[in-house]
């Protein structure tokens, strides 16, 4: 299935499609060190990269109306800077809502359907209604502004457009909810909301997949039977003391049906550390030690047998400045690249493209590889049905 990958960063959202069984047929980047990232990687046969077109530049100077009626699905993460619990919460106000744009393509190529990711940010109270404006535009997308017009003048008019009832035109079935990427066995509390639409005239129904991984089931691995330490092979003096349990861990009455979030241990226990061994490090792509760690209020890294917190782009400081690893004996030392793209579920073999704090950047604006891949093939068989 043919699609159209936009804002692809460095690739998560478009190599878990991939995996799915979409193809882009144009894919737009504008950043330099992005498109040296997928530049990289494209030509590798062994990825999933491999045959992407050349990557275009600045979306706002793309035209898309050559692949109308062409393509099975538009993608990608519109920026998400203006809405970020980190950002300066400019909104509708902010130049670098690619949103509209987005939403360009989709009218543009009239897709059989879309998908969107952004920050969790987005839904917050304060951004209600610009949220639901971008819902109905993506309903709607052929209900476009008037030269001028204000966006909440817009939005009254989508509002009585879409509860006039008729749907001439094209339109579409959305839905979007707010996904915890650890829910889906990504090693990383990740949470994104996720727009997920199809064209009205294909009369698909679709849910997002079930939660298949739960902190429940993390919880008895490690406080009731033991089996996560028992897997890692970490000696019963070095387990946590059933006394300092969690209260909820001593709730459950029966081995969850899940499987147990992935942790930090799960994805980077067979990777050599950086720090003391860079020797043994070094067979591995981006795996080098990053000095300047440290911890204090608001930062202090990611427990080594829970799932990652969230890895951040960073908007002030340093990038990445988050993204630590915090050790059973209360040392700190940031993550390295290499880790961090396990952490997003990048394979070993995929090469990053800049200084650290670049590629941290990257690796924090990216959606999961896996996360992408287990919606992408869920819309793939709806769209294979509906054909």
């Amino acid at each position: 299935m043919k699609s159209i990958e936009l804002f692809a960063g460095a690739g998560g959202l478009g190599m878990g499609l991939c995996k799915a069984g979409f193809k882009p047929a144009k894919v737009v980047e504008w950043d330099r060190y992005c498109r040296e990232t997928i530049g990289e990687n494209r030509v590798r046969k062994a990825s999933p990269m491999h045959g992407w077109p050349e990557v275009e530049g600045d979306v706002r100077g793309v035209d898309f109306r050559a692949l109308a009626d062409k393509v099975d699905l538009v993608s990608g993460g519109p920026p998400c800077q203006p809405f970020s619990m980190g950002g300066k919460h400019k909104a509708y106000d902010d130049a670098r809502d690619m949103f509209p744009q987005a939403i360009r393509a989709v009218r543009e190529t009239r897709p059989k359907a879309f998908i969107f990711e952004n920050v969790k940010g987005l839904t917050r109270a304060t951004f209600r209604n610009y949220f639901e404006y971008i819902r109905l535009q993506l309903e709607h997308p052929e209900v476009t502004a008037k030269r001028d017009e204000d966006w909440a003048d817009h939005l009254a008019r989508l509002e009585r457009h879409h509860l006039h009832g008729a749907r001439d035109g094209l339109n579409y079935r959305l839905v979007s909810r707010v996904l915890n990427a650890a829910n889906y066995g990504v090693p990383q509390k990740r949470e994104r909301v996720i727009f997920v639409g199809f064209r009205d005239d294909l009369d698909v129904e679709w849910n997002f997949p079930i939660e298949t991984h739960s902190a429940d089931a993390l919880l008895w691995a490690q406080y009731r039977d033991g089996s996560y330490w028992d897997a890692h092979r970490v000696a019963r003096r070095h387990r946590p003391d059933a006394s300092d349990a969690p209260a909820r861990a001593m709730r459950l009455d029966e081995k969850p049906s899940t499987i147990a979030w992935q942790t930090v241990r799960d994805a980077t226990a067979d990777l050599p550390d950086p720090e003391h061994d860079p020797e043994g490090a070094g067979a591995f792509a981006n795996h080098r030690f990053q000095p300047g760690a440290r911890s204090y209020v608001g930062h202090t890294g990611s427990p080594l047998d829970e799932p990652a917190k969230t890895l951040k782009a960073g908007v002030h400081g340093v990038p990445g400045g988050e993204n630590m690893l915090a050790r059973p004996d209360g040392t700190v030392r940031y993550f390295s690249v290499r880790e961090s793209a396990r952490l997003q579920t990048f394979a070993d073999d995929f090469v990053f493209h800049g200084s650290w704090s670049e590629t941290m950047r990257q690796l924090g604006n990216a959606v999961p590889v896996r996360l992408a891949e287990v919606i992408g093939k869920d819309v793939a068989r709806k769209l294979r049905y509906a054909a």
